[in-house]
């Protein structure tokens, strides 16, 4: 595999897949967002978590409740899954939430 883009920034989340190990199954969510939280702030890595995602529509923002889970120094978007496999709609959220914050 090559070289990653923002390496020093995806390591982190690595780490926290053990926090996902230890834990087990069947928690929510916002507990698996702990560990990646976690991780970032162990290496004073700057990030946002639960950020609103902005949806504009004819020139107006509506308030839609969309958050972004983890977002790494303005530069990597992360967005935690509970599931047993990706699906299509996953990818296709992450993509939204991509074009929506430019």
């Amino acid at each position: 595999m090559g070289e990653l883009l923002h390496e020093e920034l995806t390591s982190p989340l690595n780490a926290a897949m053990e926090f996902h190990s230890q834990l087990g199954l069947g928690l929510l969510e916002s507990v698996y967002e702990s560990g990646p939280a976690f991780e970032l702030s162990q290496r004073g890595l700057k990030f946002a978590r639960q950020m609103p995602v902005p949806v504009l529509y004819k020139g107006n923002l509506l308030d839609c409740g969309f958050r972004l889970d983890l977002l790494v120094k303005q530069a990597v978007l992360v967005e935690l899954k509970h599931v047993v496999s990706l699906a299509p709609i996953h990818e296709a959220q992450l993509f939204t939430n991509m074009r929506l914050l430019n």
